[in-house]
């Protein structure tokens, strides 16, 4: 069995995914584990025979684990805190206990809730520093209430929404099944749930399930839901990495699903509070999120948001936001182009060109920068330091949004469609898979997902992809007779991903979908309601759909056959020449449509098996000597220098070369099928006489705190050194490296929303932002770096000025606070 230990209760002791383990092999049914130190791998008394995980146990097991807490104790009382493994501090003052968490019942791993459970807490009694639980293992696991299902039947009453029917009787079930969950996904408040264990309101959640169907469905919810996430009229960036916004930047969803709900209804007073609503936040975007230098935005990946199940285990929070994700420029892309439409609605020529503009520049460094021809799909993001790579996986959200907004020309959609792996469950969010790291986002298909893909291949004509996409979504919901918030991608089931909910909405949302956007085809723009059904031809048959309500008319709807096109499409009886109906129809209608039972296009798709890519070679220095670790699998090793390949070695070290110039040295690992691993953490070689550091200098200086440079440091916020001056010769002309050494304990890298923002002027003229995100709950001892900014600079003397603009306002308004060390600038490269 699989088990962890969790200081107050929290995920804390090692890497997700690095669990202790212990072989159940009981005396007279009790037995004492052997002895496992905190945050260290299982001990050699632990170890066994993989041969022996076959055998069963007789009965019933009074397990007795124990836990060496006593280096952790001995750096409370040397040191008053305790360093975690990703490098947060517990202090002595806040350690409440040692909890237990596991894969087998009774223990589970919802660490959410750990600390409220006593019966899971371990116990020091005669304070040695050895902590013991006692816990029974019974030889038959019960099975939970959502296991033991076998049957779904319908208990709400579902009859306001369109009744869909089918010659498909388990489509037809499901799309029952599915507006059942979302009636329950809707809270007293009237705002959208974002599942069954997750009660609250989400931005990307309810944005991108607004964009699939309920903007259909449930305009009105989905405008309630959408307003719950504004602040000070701008789109609330929800808690995570570093403390939220700018670090994740993918709130632009909102707009995706604000548009789709005015394309739907019509509302024209919807139209002006959501247009200046989305204004505000890209206008903000504009500033601190664009890379004026790739043309791409910052930030972490949209939705993909659990750091290491899609990102190294080296990127911090700053890197994080350093880097420039598929999915997430494709809803900033989105987000552009919809304002311009907005203001053409709204009869603003000026601002729909200027926002026309800004799409068009993001189109084409997307596909300037992400798109991989050796693939021949996008790639997952950018990726680096002061050189940035591009991350070949794929990032099969990403790359349906690219061809669903036309990011992708006419030849790119047809082969991303093909060439994008997927498997036998359906595709994953990624490929390949990362090693180590436990099914969620990482070794995860998650339905919603799927759904943008499939409607995207149907987009694109794709019937085997569309075929494969739909078995993925009705194979998992009716399985498991719910609407799954994730599947794991190597064994199709629910069961072993890190957290899972029934009734989760986006995947509601993508089962409705699967009825509204590929069999019935439906496309809404301002004024029209067009239909493009793509229906296989193992689907053909009538299916109909009644009491469709659009605007101020209520319609019937037929279709018979199967293909891809229309041949014939009549309302009320008369044959039309288009595949639209006017956005200003009214009253009760029928329309009938005859499908040109055809495929004309052949397709195909990359079918292939769930595999990993080596792991991450952690890279050092030796004088000039860079050495890393062996990694299991690897055929041979690449050495980049600046972002460019420079060598291939099969051994373990690489001597590089004496230089005057800047480098920064990165390895990755390739497994004999050919899988990459991520690059390493660069590693910078400088030359001292080329690295400028300036201390910081302003109100209230301070070294409380150990571990700043120099004299000490001094605190930013919004009310205490707004502005901070910096006074700088450079002796050489050249390309700088410019960043910022801080410390920010406001809250966990891992979620909160109190991000440090702040804007960099030279000599008066706005250069960028600087972010200093989250290092750890009231961790302030933690130094490090913020995001670089390049910056050429002559030869001479300058003025470098930190200040607090209205556009670095962070997610929580009221704390954007950091304790500022130093300025640093490094020469990068001669003028």
């Amino acid at each position: 069995m699989e088990f962890k230990f969790a200081i107050n209760g929290d995920d804390n002791e090692r890497y997700p995914g690095e669990n202790h383990h212990i072989l159940l092999s009981p005396q007279n049914g009790k037995m004492v584990s052997a002895l496992y130190e905190f945050g260290r791998p299982d001990p050699p008394e632990a170890m066994y025979d993989e041969k022996e995980r076959n055998n069963y146990i007789d009965g019933d097991v009074d397990l007795t684990i124990r836990a060496d807490m006593r280096h952790v104790l001995n750096a409370f009382k040397e040191k008053g805190f305790y360093t975690l493994y990703n490098g947060e501090i517990i202090k002595a003052d806040d350690f409440k206990g040692v909890f237990l968490a596991g894969r087998t019942q009774p223990l589970s791993w919802e660490f959410t809730n750990l600390a409220q459970r006593p019966e899971f807490m371990l116990r020091d009694t005669d304070g040695d520093g050895i902590y013991e639980i006692s816990i029974n293992v019974q030889k038959f696991q019960q099975a939970t209430e959502n296991e033991m299902r076998t049957r779904w039947a319908l208990k709400e009453d579902i009859s306001k929404y369109p009744i869909y029917e089918s010659d498909q009787l388990i489509c037809d079930a499901l799309y029952n099944m599915s507006l059942e969950e979302l009636m329950l996904d809707i809270r007293k408040d009237g705002a959208l749930m974002a599942g069954a264990k997750w009660p609250g309101v989400w931005t990307r959640d309810i944005s991108y399930s607004i964009l699939l169907s309920l903007a259909i469905l449930e305009p009105e919810a989905a405008k309630t839901s959408l307003m719950h996430k504004v602040k000070n009229n701008r789109i609330i960036q929800d808690t995570g990495t570093g403390g939220s916004w700018p670090v994740s930047s993918d709130r632009m969803t909102w707009a995706l699903a604000a548009w789709e709900i005015y394309t739907v209804t019509g509302d024209r007073d919807w139209l002006e509070e959501a247009f200046k609503i989305i204004k505000n936040s890209a206008e903000d975007d504009l500033l601190t999120v664009l890379n004026p230098v790739t043309g791409l935005m910052y930030g972490e990946s949209s939705f993909l948001d659990w750091r290491e199940q899609t990102y190294p285990r080296w990127m911090d929070p700053k890197d994080i936001y350093m880097s420039h994700n598929l999915g997430t420029n494709a809803v900033h892309y989105e987000t552009y182009v919809i304002l311009s439409n907005m203001a053409k609605e709204l009869a603003d020529k000026g601002l729909a060109e200027k926002y026309d503009s800004v799409a068009n520049s993001l189109k084409t460094a997307i596909n300037e920068h992400l798109w991989s021809k050796q693939k021949a799909y996008y790639g997952q993001y950018l990726y680096g330091r002061n050189y940035i790579s591009v991350s070949p996986r794929s990032e099969t959200l990403g790359e349906a949004l690219c061809i669903l907004f036309d990011i992708a020309d006419s030849e790119k959609v047809k082969i991303i469609i093909e060439n994008t792996p997927t498997t036998t469950f359906g595709t994953p969010c990624i490929y390949p898979q990362i090693p180590n790291i436990p099914p969620y986002h990482n070794n995860g298909i998650w339905p919603f997902v799927e759904a943008y893909w499939t409607w995207a291949s149907a987009k694109v004509g794709n019937t085997k992809s569309v075929e494969h996409g739909l078995a993925s979504v009705i194979r998992a919901s009716s399985l498991f007779l719910t609407n799954k918030e994730n599947i794991v991608a190597e064994t199709g089931d629910y069961m072993g991903t890190e957290i899972n909910s029934d009734r989760q909405l986006w995947s509601v949302a993508g089962n409705l979908a699967m009825v509204y956007r590929i069999f019935m085809g439906m496309d809404f723009q301002p004024d029209a309601l067009s239909f493009k059904p793509f229906i296989p031809q193992k689907y053909t048959g009538i299916r109909s759909l009644k009491n469709f309500k659009y605007r101020q008319s209520l319609i019937d709807i037929t279709i018979d056959g199967y293909g891809d096109n229309i041949q014939s499409l009549s309302l009320d009886g008369k044959l039309l020449s288009t595949n639209k109906i006017p956005g200003n129809i009214s009253g009760h209608h029928k329309i009938h449509i005859q499908m040109n039972n055809e495929i004309a296009q052949p397709s195909g798709i990359n079918l292939l098996e769930t595999t990993f890519s080596p792991d991450t070679p952690d890279l050092t220095v030796l004088d000039s000597l860079l050495v890393w670790n062996s990694i299991e699998d690897a055929k041979i090793y690449r050495i980049f220098n600046n972002g460019s390949e420079i060598s291939k070695t099969k051994d373990t070290k690489f001597r590089i070369p004496l230089s005057d110039h800047y480098s920064e040295y990165q390895v990755m690992a390739v497994s004999k099928s050919g899988q990459q691993s991520f690059l390493s953490q660069p590693i910078s070689v400088v030359s001292r006489q080329h690295t400028i550091l300036m201390e910081a200098n302003g109100e209230d200086i301070s070294n409380d705190y150990p571990g700043f440079y120099g004299f000490g440091y001094i605190p930013i916020t919004k009310q205490k050194n707004r502005n901070v001056n910096f006074p700088v010769y450079i002796p050489r002309s050249g390309k700088y490296a410019l960043d910022f050494r801080y410390s920010n304990g406001n809250g966990p890298i891992n979620t909160n929303n109190k991000c440090a923002v702040r804007s960099l002027f030279l000599g008066g003229k706005r250069i960028g932002a600087v972010v200093f995100p989250q290092r750890g709950d009231r961790n302030w001892t933690d130094w490090g770096y913020s995001n670089v900014i390049p910056v050429n600079l002559p030869a001479g003397d300058h003025k470098l000025t930190l200040e607090f603009q209205p556009s670095d306002e962070n997610m929580h308004f009221d704390t954007n606070a950091a304790l500022l060390d130093q300025m640093r600038l490094i020469l990068l490269g001669y003028e």
